[in-house]
């Protein structure tokens, strides 16, 4: 899962990358209100932490562009105001929550994953698809009730493909997810050829369905 941490305080928005790095999600900073908005118009993320006092601009306009260009991200507001009037208005935006600072770093990652959840999956923190099982809370894959050992890579890519399932995702989409901002430094998308073989080939010794189908010049899809 792949999150924007929008804030200028530089130790907080350290602090928040590696406490939610531990919990496997991928984490990219934009210090300032020009970033915020050169990023969330490039990239999508399933969860933008939005401080709403930005040293060049109100946060507030990020999340209206982010709903004025009709995207999908979750938007958690973080902000040390905490009026009522913030709330308020962020809310009536199109936020999905808001947390004032200061505030608990595991309180944040909860309720970043219950933004996801309610966002990608209708709420459910245990996804079942025929014989498969997806624990989303302890990142956890089975097979018939039998775990199956898959790297984070391999987590987030199966957890990506799910959220779109019986859609077409394109190998960029697919290098910018797993790989973020950084996916522009690769010269062609051969890692993601891996971490698909080596998915595809985990799941279907563990006796699944081979659900991953490749479209062929377009990417790949779970078809279920």
């Amino acid at each position: 899962m792949k999150l924007l941490i929008v804030e200028d305080e530089k130790e907080l928005s350290k602090s928040i990358v590696a406490y939610l790095k531990q919990e496997n999600y991928l984490c990219e900073i934009a210090p300032d209100f020009k970033t915020a908005l050169d990023k969330t118009e490039s990239f999508d993320y399933d969860c933008v932490l939005l401080d709403i006092t930005l040293p060049d601009g109100n946060g507030l306009n990020v999340l209206k562009g982010l709903k004025a260009d009709n995207k999908t991200d979750g938007v958690i507001i973080i902000s040390a105001k905490n009026s009522i009037d913030d709330r308020i208005a962020g809310l009536n935006l199109g936020a999905d929550d808001y947390l004032a600072k200061p505030f608990h770093l595991s309180e944040l990652s909860a309720r970043i994953a219950a933004v996801i959840r309610r966002r990608r999956f209708d709420g459910n923190k245990v996804l079942v698809l025929n014989e498969l099982t997806i624990d989303t809370l302890a990142k956890t894959v089975s097979v018939n009730g039998k775990g199956v050992d898959l790297t984070r890579k391999e987590y987030d890519l199966l957890l990506y493909l799910v959220s779109n399932k019986n859609r077409v995702v394109s190998k960029n989409a697919i290098a910018e997810h797993l790989s973020g901002d950084e996916a522009d430094v690769f010269d062609n998308f051969d890692f993601i050829y891996a971490h698909m073989k080596n998915l595809k080939k985990k799941m279907v010794q563990a006796g699944c369905e081979d659900y991953i189908k490749s479209i062929y010049g377009m990417g790949y899809k779970f078809d279920i």
